[in-house]
């Protein structure tokens, strides 16, 4: 049996960080996790409670050209819990971000960011 005991942090890749920050700050209002150490490339650390983060880092994707699923809901993403589905539909809709809703029927709902990345937002209680 695995000793797993959570998921600490995913990564994306980008390639505009300035764009990516605007995106993850605005748009979906994550708050910076101000400790990043320094590393040999451009990035950003954000904090998802509970000791889990979100790091964004500045490094070519080697998948740039690959065609991407229409339905976000069957392509590798990340899910993230929201507690208010409708501010977050407001704020993505004032922003012009295209999504879908989830196709189980749950309070869910899938965009990309402006590389591509597929998120997952889940709305709970």
């Amino acid at each position: 049996m695995s000793e797993i005991t959570a998921l600490l942090h995913a990564g994306l890749l980008v390639a505009d960080l300035a764009r990516a920050r605007a995106f993850y700050e605005s748009v979906v209002g994550l708050q910076l996790f101000p400790n990043r150490p320094e590393l040999p490339y451009p990035g950003e650390w954000y904090d998802l409670g509970g000791g889990q983060q979100l790091h964004l880092m500045g490094l070519p994707n080697p998948d740039a050209g690959s065609i991407r699923p229409e339905h976000g809901g069957r392509d590798r993403h990340i899910a993230l819990a929201v507690k208010n589905m409708d501010a977050l539909k407001a704020r993505l809709d004032t922003a012009g971000v295209k999504y879908s809703v989830s196709k189980s029927g749950r309070a869910a709902l899938f965009c990309r960011d402006p590389d591509a990345n597929t998120l997952e937002f889940v709305e709970v209680g």
